[in-house]
């Protein structure tokens, strides 16, 4: 077998993507017979068939599913890599930091920036699936994250927690209390999310419920604007961090009650334990300075 082309390995991530060949070719600015040609010659390479093909869809074989799983963190790697060196080249100092929605990134990076403005910040937006997936493949060099997650592998420091709020529709008959318990909603279908561990699923889902009854299961998202179309259209409930629910614009078929007996999320700061760089220590030497702060202010 030759060796992997990431340049082929991009293309089948992109059709695996959306498993649609023409929309793939767009996105890739390349000839839709070409693609096909490429993923083609990435089967041969690899001495297995990685799509099912036809005329009216294409599916990913056994093969190409694991594929798919190995392609992200390669590529990922490959494109710290090339960034790392070109700012070596360059003298750039550079830190990445993944946030979730909701958290305080634009605080804290004025105030990371502020004290050291010779370094540049990119935010990255992670979900729940890059836990910890983004921090050891090496895509964010720090990140806030929300427990519980993997930490093998990781140093963290933890920074604040956050209440949950639950999702309901707003003809929900409990839309008007002030607040409600797990038992209020029990029997109520809980949405998933796509590629969250069964841990993190499970906790943020409050499964199984207080009585040892395992929580209905509703539809699948990928993010949190399909979260709010699922309860919006009553297909589903879903418990979040108040931080998150207060930093989007509900919809009007979208109601926040407090859920007063789910524990609050612990919000951590991590990155890889094995990375010692001045940057990530400095960072979290402002987070901790920051939402110090901010929570004495509050008090």
């Amino acid at each position: 077998m030759s060796d992997l082309d990431l340049r082929k390995l991009r293309y089948f991530v992109a059709v695996a993507d959306g498993l649609h060949f023409g929309r793939a070719a767009e996105e890739l600015y390349i000839a839709q017979s070409v693609l096909s040609r490429q993923i083609r010659r990435l089967e041969r390479d690899l001495g297995a068939d990685l799509l099912v093909r036809s005329s009216r869809r294409v599916e990913l074989t056994e093969a190409g599913r694991q594929l798919l799983e190995e392609a992200r963190p390669l590529l990922a790697a490959a494109d710290v890599a090339r960034r790392r060196v070109q700012d070596a080249a360059q003298g750039v100092r550079r830190l990445t930091v993944g946030f979730f929605i909701g958290d305080p990134i634009s605080r804290l990076v004025r105030a990371f920036r502020a004290a050291h403005p010779d370094v540049t910040v990119d935010a990255v937006r992670i979900y729940w699936h890059d836990q910890p997936r983004a921090l050891l493949d090496g895509r964010v060099d720090v990140a806030l994250v929300h427990l519980p997650i993997d930490e093998e592998g990781l140093a963290l420091v933890r920074l604040d927690r956050s209440p949950k709020v639950a999702l309901l529709p707003s003809s929900h008959p409990l839309a008007d209390r002030d607040e409600i318990r797990v038992t209020d909603v029990a029997d109520e279908p809980m949405v998933r999310h796509r590629g969250a561990s069964p841990t993190w699923e499970a906790w943020h889902n409050a499964d199984p419920r207080p009585d040892g009854r395992r929580a209905r299961s509703g539809p699948v998202i990928d993010n949190f604007e399909e979260k709010l179309e699922v309860v919006g259209t009553g297909q589903a409930i879903s418990f979040v961090p108040v931080c998150v629910a207060a930093a989007v614009q509900m919809p009007p078929d979208v109601v926040a009650i407090p859920i007063i007996d789910v524990p609050p999320v612990a919000i951590c700061l991590a990155w890889k334990a094995d990375r010692h760089r001045t940057t990530i220590t400095a960072f979290a030497e402002t987070a901790r300075t920051v939402l110090t702060n901010a929570a004495r202010f509050a008090a």
